[in-house]
C-alpha cells in the first residue's frame, strides 16, 4: 500500500518548505503540492506538523553481551521502541571476543539483527589484533558494506585497544576507504582510579564518575585524534561527555583536521548529581560510561552542537534493569555499564533544543539525521527527503505533548534516565520503509521487516573527504 502525507511543511537540515510527499514500494516517489495519486493510497493529515526524515542512531547496543550479562533490549524491542519515538534506522556496534574472528562476530549480530524491526548496519570493534584481523577488516568493508571500525580505548584487561592496535588499525581504515571510530577514556587510568576507590572504601555508585573524571576521557580524545592525524584518516570520536574532549576535537578541526563528534541526549540533559542520590539502586541505574557530568560540561556541549563541532546525536542505548545493575552493589565496578534513550532522543532533543532556541528546526533534522548519514555514507538514502530515498519518514507534531516514563514507554527496561520530564514535539506518524508504524500513540512494529544496510567504502579516501565537508556547510532556511 502507497502513502501519501498532505499538508505538512517539509523540513530537511538546508530547507524548510511546504510539500505533499507520496511513498511507494519503500521509496519516496514524489514530493510536490496537490500530488495526483492512486485512490487507494492511505493519506496522512500533516497540517501543521513538519515532515522530516527518520532519525538515525549512529551508537546502540541491542542484545549485547556485556559484563557478565545481556542487554535487556534485543533488536526486536529496541528498534520497535526507535521506531515509536521516530528513529528508524541504527548502526550497533559488533564487539568480538578478544581473539575471536571479526567476520565470526559479524555473523552472530546479524542473526541477532534478523528480528529488527527497523533499518539497522553495523561498526565492527577492533578488540585485538594479528595478521587476520588485518584481512578481516578488508572482507567486511569489502563484501560486507562496513565503513567503521570501533575501538575502545577503556575496559583494560577485557576489549581494551592499545596504541599499537589503534596505529595499525587506523591505518587499515585509512588503505580501506574507512572511518575510525573511538570511544576515548585512558583504560589505565581509568583501572588505577578504580583501585584507589574501592581501596578507600568507596564501593557505592558514586565511585564511578570518580574514577573516570574528565581529564581521562580528554587525554584520550586528543590522544587518539593525533593518531588519525599522523594516519592522515577522518575519525569520529563517541559519546563526547565534556569540555576537554570538545576542546581537543575544536582544536584539531579549527588545525584543518577531519574530526567528527558525538554527542550522547543523555549527556545534554542528565547531570551528574544522579550518583549523589540517596537511592543507591537510582544511582546505579545510570552507570554508563563515560559518566554524566555537570552542568558546566552540558552547557559547553550545547555549545558544541550549536557551533558544528559536534555534528550528531546518539543515544548508547545499552538497557540493564535493575537485577542486572544489582551485580555491583557492593562493587561499583561490575555495574553493567549502560543506560536507555533510543525512543526518547528525537523528543528531547526537540524539547531542550528547539523549544528553548538553542537549535533551529534545520539544525535538528541534522544532528538527528543527515549528519550521521553524510558521515557514515548513507545520504542520501537516509537522512534525507528527497525522491529516491527510503520512505522513512516522521510526522512531527510540535505541539504534541508526552510525559517519559518507564511505566509507558516501549524500551524493555525498567528505569528511564528522563523519568518524569514532560516533552512538547513528538512524532505522531512514524513510516519506516514505506509502511505505517506509529500512529497517534499505536505501536504497529513487524519483528523482522527491518534490513541490513550496507555502507560503501570512502574509495579513494579523498572522495569521502568532500562527503564529509558538506556536514558542516551553513545551514539554509528556506521559509517559503
Amino acid at each position: 500500500m502507497s502513502i501519501i502525507i498532505r499538508g505538512g511543511t517539509v523540513v530537511t537540515a538546508d530547507m524548510t518548505f511546504a510539500a505533499d510527499v507520496y511513498c511507494d514500494e519503500g521509496k519516496i516517489v514524489a514530493i510536490g503540492d496537490n500530488l495526483d495519486v492512486p485512490e487507494n493510497a492511505e493519506c496522512i493529515d500533516a497540517t501543521g506538523q513538519y515532515i522530516i526524515p527518520g532519525g538515525i542512531d549512529p551508537h546502540t547496543h541491542m542484545q549485547l553481551p556485556f559484563m557478565g550479562t545481556v542487554a535487556s533490549d534485543d533488536f526486536y524491542t529496541g528498534t520497535a521502541a526507535g521506531l515509536a519515538g521516530g528513529t528508524t534506522t541504527i548502526i550497533d556496534f559488533v564487539i568480538p571476543a578478544p581473539g575471536q574472528s571479526l567476520i565470526e562476530a559479524f555473523h552472530q549480530w546479524q542473526d541477532w539483527a534478523s528480528k529488527s524491526a527497523a533499518d539497522y548496519s553495523f561498526h565492527v570493534a577492533i578488540t585485538w589484533w594479528d595478521d587476520s584481523v588485518y584481512e578481516d577488516m578488508g572482507t567486511l568493508v569489502n563484501e560486507y558494506g562496513v565503513n567503521s571500525f570501533k575501538h575502545f580505548m577503556a575496559y583494560k584487561n577485557a576489549i581494551m585497544a592499545d596504541d599499537e592496535t589503534l596505529v595499525k588499525s587506523f591505518r587499515r581504515s585509512m588503505d580501506l576507504g574507512a572511518i575510525p571510530t573511538v570511544h576515548a577514556e585512558n583504560g589505565e587510568l581509568v583501572f588505577q582510579l578504580q583501585q584507589e576507590m574501592l581501596s578507600q572504601g568507596i564501593t557505592g555508585p558514586e565511585g564511578h564518575p570518580l574514577s573516570r573524571p574528565p581529564a581521562v576521557e580528554g587525554e584520550a580524545a586528543n590522544r587518539a585524534i593525533r593518531i588519525a592525524e599522523v594516519m592522515n584518516v577522518p575519525i569520529y570520536v563517541v559519546h563526547v561527555s565534556c569540555k576537554e574532549s570538545l576542546e581537543a576535537i575544536t582544536r584539531a578541526r579549527n588545525e584543518g583536521q577531519l574530526v567528527y563528534g558525538e554527542v550522547l541526549a543523555g549527556h545534554l540533559l542528565v547531570d551528574d548529581s544522579v550518583y549523589r542520590h540517596p537511592n543507591s539502586e537510582f544511582a546505579a541505574a545510570h552507570v554508563m560510561s563515560p559518566p554524566f557530568r555537570s552542568k558546566d560540561h552540558q552547557a559547553a556541549l550545547w555549545k558544541g552542537l550549536q557551533s558544528g563541532n559536534l555534528q550528531t546525536t546518539a543515544t548508547d542505548h545499552c538497557c540493564f534493569c535493575a537485577d542486572q545493575k544489582a551485580a555491583g552493589k557492593d562493587d561499583f565496578t561490575k555495574i553493567p555499564n549502560g543506560t536507555a534513550g533510543v525512543e526518547d532522543r528525537l523528543a528531547v532533543l526537540w524539547d531542550a533544543g528547539v523549544n528553548t532556541g538553542r537549535l533551529t528546526i534545520n539544525e535538528f533534522v541534522a544532528a538527528t539525521s543527515t549528519n550521521a548519514a553524510k558521515i557514515f555514507n548513507l545520504y542520501p538514502r537516509k537522512g534525507s527527503v528527497s525522491v529516491g530515498a527510503d520512505a522513512d519518514l516522521v510526522v512531527w507534531d510540535p505541539k504534541g505533548t508526552r510525559t517519559i516514563s518507564a511505566k509507558t514507554h516501549h524500551q524493555n527496561i525498567d528505569f528511564n534516565i528522563f523519568e518524569g520530564r514532560t516533552v512538547t514535539g513528538i512524532p505522531s506518524h512514524t513510516i519506516s520503509r514505506g509502511k505505517l508504524v506509529w500512529a497517534n500513540g499505536v505501536l504497529n512494529a513487524v519483528r523482522g521487516a527491518g534490513q541490513y544496510v550496507e555502507r560503501p567504502p570512502f574509495n579513494p579516501m579523498f572522495d569521502a573527504l568532500t562527503k564529509h565537508a558538506e556536514v558542516n556547510a551553513p545551514t539554509a532556511v528556506n521559509s517559503d
